[in-house]
């Protein structure tokens, strides 16, 4: 087992997954260690893990798979099953999955009696790179992503690169958008060496390094900011038109994966950035080859932009009643707290749709 990241969560890289493990949960009561993961990862990851002794099988709570399920009945029905089952402040919860049980896991740990240690195993491409590190727990309420959660570090990640040899595609990429999103506020040279990577044709050994390269650019930002207050802000980047995309397509029943939902949002808030900031527009028709060569575009029309608008009016970051961006000026080089106008924001989706 190797340190990838010293932070407030400690990021592990696995070696041998069940040994790894163990090492890290031997020091709770066998009793007081819960595993958390949705249907997918008890059906595909468990099997990976099973058999650990320090994890007593009926200490496994599961949950629906996929996003419109990260609410309030699935947070309630944790917080049942660790108070029915004898959880106290000295438990663990391990969150085996992707990035939607690690953000409820998460959260369910931080509230339940106040707080009990927890662990983030990602086994997406997403959650590796994104969800399970930087301290966001939370849960969508009433169509709105996140809009109800706590900052609260897990106590360790650990990250087992042969999950992603089982994803699917659709997966793959859309943890990939979270890593160019990382690559475009860090540096060009970042940028140059991920946009020549072949995710279509993906070697898990080569993608590796570059998953490694990308928690240590979150972390970067965490790190200055925990609590985003200033610089994590730039994380934030594609996510509020991108949030938009994802509650409007959960909204219509034509769901979209968190990454391509942020893929899409990268490319109108990159005109933004463009009007406001001065972002070379060459550059956004390069990223924009590369992300719809990838990912394709998002459906939808003008009829949509009220509504659009209107779910951006209950994005987390807003301040003062204005919509909160992050906006850059060219690769590497962030404007925090930039606030657009409807109307500004209506020519980036008209700019969007017709690219």
């Amino acid at each position: 087992m190797q340190v990838i990241e010293e932070s407030e969560s400690k990021v592990y890289g696995a070696d041998d997954l069940k040994s790894d493990l163990s090492q890290l949960i031997n020091k709770y009561s066998r009793g007081k260690i819960f595993l958390l993961m949705d249907s997918g990862s008890y059906e595909h990851c468990y099997p990976k893990i099973k058999g650990i002794p320090e994890i007593n099988e009926n200490n496994i709570i599961v949950i629906e798979q996929g996003d419109q399920h990260k609410n309030i009945e699935a947070i309630s029905k944790v917080w049942q099953f660790l108070s029915t089952n004898g959880a106290d402040r000295k438990s663990l919860l391990i969150n085996l999955a992707g990035g939607m049980p690690c953000d409820l896991g998460g959260f369910a740990a931080a509230t339940f009696k106040r707080g009990i240690d927890f662990i983030n195993i990602p086994t997406t491409l997403l959650s590796q790179v994104d969800a399970s590190v930087g301290g966001k727990t939370g849960i969508n309420f009433h169509s709105f992503k996140n809009e109800i959660g706590v900052f609260k570090h897990a106590s360790a990640v650990l990250v087992c690169n042969d999950f992603i040899n089982s994803q699917d595609q659709e997966n793959v990429y859309s943890g990939f958008a979270e890593m160019i999103k990382h690559a475009l506020i860090y540096s060009e040279d970042t940028w140059n060496d991920l946009k020549s990577f072949q995710i279509k044709d993906v070697n898990i050994d080569s993608l590796k390094d570059r998953v490694i390269n990308s928690i240590h650019i979150k972390e970067h930002f965490v790190k200055a900011d925990p609590t985003e207050q200033n610089i994590r802000k730039s994380l934030n980047f594609g996510h509020t038109i991108g949030h938009a995309f994802e509650s409007h397509a959960m909204k219509t029943c034509k769901p979209v994966l968190h990454g391509y939902a942020v893929a899409y949002g990268m490319i109108a808030e990159l005109y933004l950035g463009h009007k406001i900031c001065g972002f070379p527009m060459d550059k956004i028709k390069e990223i924009n080859n590369i992300i719809e060569n990838i990912y394709g575009k998002f459906d939808f029309s003008e009829t949509d932009f009220d509504e659009l608008f209107y779910l951006m009016t209950h994005d987390k970051k807003n301040e003062k009643n204005q919509i909160n961006f992050t906006l850059l000026e060219d690769i590497g080089k962030i404007q925090i707290n930039q606030t657009c106008n409807k109307e500004e924001i209506f020519e980036a989706l008209k700019f969007y749709l017709n690219l």
